[in-house]
């Protein structure tokens, strides 16, 4: 699938593991042809894990997307007004971020850019990975369903026994999601099985 030329702002979120699946996806789609600006989370700039350090990080996503990330308001601010992207791609869209983009605040990077997107009537995609999704999330994941310009890429339960809240994106479908949004459309189904 192309996406040759399409602006992509890539919100990445702080699911320390879910990192290397994002950073993936990011070489998929600039070999598809898009043009990615990375905006990444005040956490992966601040916490080191067993999944990596706020450098590692920063490196692997400059790399993944061919540009530096954006790591501060400021920086993202002016991306509504000056139009900078045909689509916002938030992954993985945690499920704090989630909330917040739900419930209108903007207090981060990734935050801003998301508003900032929305205030042009411009697609954002959500790549959520949140072991919340269903349970206390489930009323913003709602909110955020029936919201014009927000789409999903499609997602399941990860793992229903032991995490009977969790909901993972499956990341292998972002591309078709970005084209589907930006032809004003959600890619369905939307709720796919997980299968391991």
């Amino acid at each position: 699938m192309s996406l040759s030329n399409v602006r992509v702002g890539v919100a990445v979120g702080g699911s320390h593991c879910n990192m290397d699946r994002a950073v993936d996806t990011m070489k998929r789609l600039r070999a598809a042809g898009a043009v990615l600006t990375p905006v990444m989370s005040s956490a992966l700039l601040r916490d080191a894990t067993r999944f990596g350090t706020p450098d590692d990080w920063w490196g692997r996503v400059a790399e993944a997307a061919g540009q530096e990330p954006l790591t501060t308001i400021p920086e993202v601010e002016p991306s509504g007004p000056q139009y900078w992207f045909d689509v916002m791609l938030v992954m993985p869209c945690t499920g704090n971020t989630l909330a917040k983009v739900a419930n209108a605040i903007n207090d981060s990077p990734t935050t801003m850019a998301v508003k900032a997107q929305l205030r042009n009537a411009r697609p954002v995609v959500m790549a959520i990975t949140t072991n919340d999704a269903l349970g206390m999330n489930a009323m913003n994941l709602g909110r955020l369903l029936a919201c014009r310009s927000i789409y999903f890429v499609p997602f399941g339960q990860d793992n229903p026994t032991e995490k009977p809240r969790s909901v993972d994106a499956h990341l292998e479908l972002t591309e078709e999601t970005i084209a589907a949004a930006l032809r004003g459309e959600q890619l369905q189904p939307l709720i796919r099985e997980w299968r391991r």
